[in-house]
């Protein structure tokens, strides 16, 4: 069977891009040589900075015949119906076959498709590839219609058979396909000829090109380290930075290069992303100060200096660049020590957004919840309100300006000069996290305490203005912020009820602010008029000075929603808030927001959905803590053969209490007595679920939920005898009601650990 080598050659393809474009020619050729009848044995796809490669092995050197049976219209169908039949098959009448069917008889065509050769297949499928590939970013060159990424030079298309190779001939854009290439731009100029792709891939080693972007990044990263070693130094792991590098060179020459002493003193974090960012340096640093002391950078040449020049160039850019971290390093060091005032101040002109305000006005907000938050984490609650204060005023400093990824990272040192204890300066640095799925969790009370504000203001806010998450859109990162609270909420073991945290964001902290100046006045009205809602008294009495939650609005005016607007300009104010949201049916809708988020997370720790749905179902379901510690009890327990044969009684206990109830029109849900027992197994059930009940109240109580479910357990035997032995509906009407008030209690056993009715299965 013959092989098959495609390499695509143009001018550099941007780094960031050469993955996906590997991943979507082997899908585009693959797919397509499948689609026309051809079938392989393997394929790899391969990339350097100026050429795309795919192999085939084991390809089939021809498709088979397809012979297709089409039905068509009856033989008496209007003559429209059956010209437009012989267009989609191109055939002719005579053709046709006639066959009885049912009643009628109706027309089929049988269109036979002989094999075809795999290099006419291979020069279609290839030309279709390269004429529909997505890149997501492409050009034209010249008077052609053809787009890439960069200009395309030349295509190899090689088929390769035990008799010897062959070229498949195929033009795109006046690219004539060919057996050659070209290796290293400056080390290895010139074309030549393949005959495999053993042959391709040994010949482009000779000139310089390493093929496998997966051996370049071994080659840089055991270079890299080991020259690290041997100076008593380490390299700071980066693995995008890697791949990046890896997709900008062919033949990496790794050089190691010293960073000039006056720029060491600027944080680790400075010198590391400026040299990331602006150079694509590694960073090296002393493991034993932590100080970033060194640079690796990679070449894509050899020089006769050993890449001596190269360096020497390297650092003049780099020292430039670091001369302005430095600059703004100093001036923002001096800002920081004058108490960032300033910064405060320009937080005012910065709108976080158009309907919620300025940082500034955030930030109060943060404050505000931070202190309410921190005795529920143990944090200090002044302290926690002064650390959401200073929290974001590095977004003024200059450094930040330069480099936004540093924020956090650079409060917590703006604050650390400013005076500030470690504690709050550590929660500048945390109050972001997490910021993803792996992204370590703040574990300081303080951090967490300003962390958690941060992500339930945003929540909450723009819940407020009805911009949430739809579909596969999220501008604002909420599904994010989601589940940021939630791993800080399971990383920390805080309880916590969210439906009042979100509450008080809500009403408190989002709305008073700017609500309390004015005064309410009865309104009488169903609907509420947004020009009369402030500034005045009660008609009948005292001024009120509190944004009243739904419950008091309802009390108060007889109305549901209310609208907050400035009675000066008889229109809505920025920040212009409404309130047409009540509090808890936002906190509703909120927490239905984290308990999407937390099934995606704990399906990721392999808790099943339905489990999920059970514990859900139960009372306290804002705590998102007793939630998962009940969500993993009863997941482990269902993975038992006691909970899976239980969980079996259990609904067919419940199936047949409901069923009854439905029939008779009423509850059995008390007077079980074991004096109208009849059977041993029916006594034996009664005393289990006397010893279930005293053991699974206080285990509920104390949270002990594996306690609670192994109590649940000891009752599989006792209920499978009694299903075996009893009757339910025996003609004593006497006993039947007391066999199934007897279930009720098998139901109500299992209530205080989770709704086992929404277990599946």
């Amino acid at each position: 069977m013959p092989d098959l080598l495609i390499e695509l050659f143009s001018e550099e393809i941007p780094a960031r891009m050469q993955g996906m474009a590997r991943e979507a020619l082997k899908k585009l050729v693959t797919d397509g040589l499948v689609e026309a009848g051809l079938t392989y044995a393997s394929a790899g796809a391969f990339s350097t900075p100026r050429r795309l490669t795919l192999t085939v092995e084991g390809l089939t050197p021809e498709s088979r015949p397809v012979r297709e049976e089409r039905k068509g219209p009856r033989t008496d169908a209007p003559a429209q119906a059956v010209e437009g039949f012989l267009r989609s098959t191109g055939l002719t009448l005579d053709q046709l076959e006639r066959r009885a069917d049912k009643k009628a008889e109706v027309f089929y065509a049988v269109v036979e498709k002989p094999g075809r050769k795999a290099d006419a297949i291979i020069a279609e499928v290839t030309e279709a590839a390269i004429r529909s590939f997505p890149w997501p970013k492409s050009m034209r060159w010249g008077a052609g219609t053809l787009r890439w990424v960069r200009p395309l030079h030349s295509i190899l298309c090689l088929l390769t058979d035990d008799s010897g190779s062959a070229v498949v001939p195929l033009e795109v854009e006046g690219i004539v396909s060919s057996n050659t290439t070209e290796g290293h731009r400056f080390l290895a100029p010139g074309r030549f000829f393949v005959t495999s792709f053993e042959d391709y891939a040994a010949k482009l080693r000779r000139a310089f090109v390493m093929l496998d972007p997966a051996e370049r990044e071994a080659h840089i990263w055991n270079d890299a380290t080991n020259g690290a070693f041997a100076a008593g130094l380490e390299v700071v792991e980066d693995k995008g930075l890697l791949t990046e590098v890896a997709g900008l060179v062919e033949w990496p020459v790794v050089l190691m290069g010293a960073i000039r002493e006056d720029f060491l003193a600027l944080p680790a974090e400075v010198l590391q992303t400026s040299m990331k960012e602006h150079q694509k340096f590694f960073s090296v640093k002393n493991p034993k100060t932590g100080r970033i002391e060194r640079f690796v950078t990679v070449a894509n040449n050899v020089t006769a200096d050993h890449g001596e020049t190269i360096l020497k160039g390297n650092l003049k850019v780099l020292s430039a660049r670091l001369s302005d971290g430095k600059f703004f390093w100093e001036n923002d060091l001096r800002e920081a020590k004058a108490g960032m005032k300033d910064w405060a101040e320009g937080l005012t002109h910065v709108t976080f957004h158009n309907k919620l305000g300025s940082q500034a006005e955030r930030i109060a907000r943060i404050a505000a919840l931070a202190r309410e938050i921190a005795p529920l984490v143990g944090a200090d609650p002044d302290q926690a309100d002064h650390a959401a204060e200073i929290a974001k005023l590095d977004l003024r400093s200059a450094m930040v300006g330069e480099f936004p990824e540093l924020q956090g990272t650079m409060g917590r040192y703006y604050a650390l000069a400013a005076g500030e204890p470690e504690a709050v300066a550590n929660a500048a640095r945390d109050h972001y996290s997490p910021l993803g799925p792996t992204d370590t969790v703040p574990t300081e009370p303080v951090s967490v305490a300003v962390a958690l504000a941060d992500k339930i203001d945003t929540l909450t806010g723009f819940w407020a203005i009805d911009e949430k998450p739809t579909g596969s859109k999220d501008p604002f990162a909420l599904r994010r912020a989601a589940l940021g609270v939630i791993r800080l909420v399971l990383g920390n073991g805080v309880r916590v009820g969210l439906s009042g945290v979100i509450s008080r964001a809500y009403f408190e902290d989002l709305l008073v602010p700017w609500a309390k100046s004015y005064r309410l006045r009865r309104i009488l009205a169903q609907e509420v008029s947004v020009t009369d809602f402030f500034a005045g008294e009660y008609q009948d009495g005292q001024p009120v000075d509190i944004f009243l939650g739904k419950d008091a609005v309802r009390a108060s005016f007889g109305v549901d929603k209310v609208l907050v607007t400035d009675p000066a300009t008889q229109q809505t104010s920025a920040p212009a808030y409404s309130a047409a949201i009540a509090p808890d049916d936002l906190a509703s809708d909120l927490l239905a927001f984290f308990h999407d988020r937390l099934k995606v997370y704990l399906r990721d720790q392999g808790i099943r959905h339905d489990v999920i749905d059970a514990c859900l179902a139960m009372p306290g379901n804002d705590d998102l803590t007793l939630l998962v510690k009940r969500a993993e009890a009863l997941s482990d327990f269902l993975k038992t053969e006691d909970g899976s044969n239980l969980l079996q009684g259990f609904k067919r206990a419940n199936n047949i209490l409901t069923q009854a109830e439905q029939k008779d029109g009423v509850e059995y849900s008390f007077g079980a007595d074991p004096k109208f027992a009849e059977t041993d197994e029916e006594r034996a059930l009664f005393a289990a679920l006397d010893t279930a009940e005293k053991a699974i109240a206080p285990a509920i109580t104390t949270e002990d939920f594996p306690a609670a479910m192994a109590a649940l357990a000891k009752l599989r035997a006792p209920i499978d005898a009694f299903f075996t032995a009893v009757q339910i509906n025996t003609e004593n009407q006497t006993v039947r009601r007391n066999r199934l008030n007897l279930l009720h209690r098998i139901r109500a056993a299992a209530e205080p650990v989770a709704d086992l009715t929404r277990i599946e299965g």
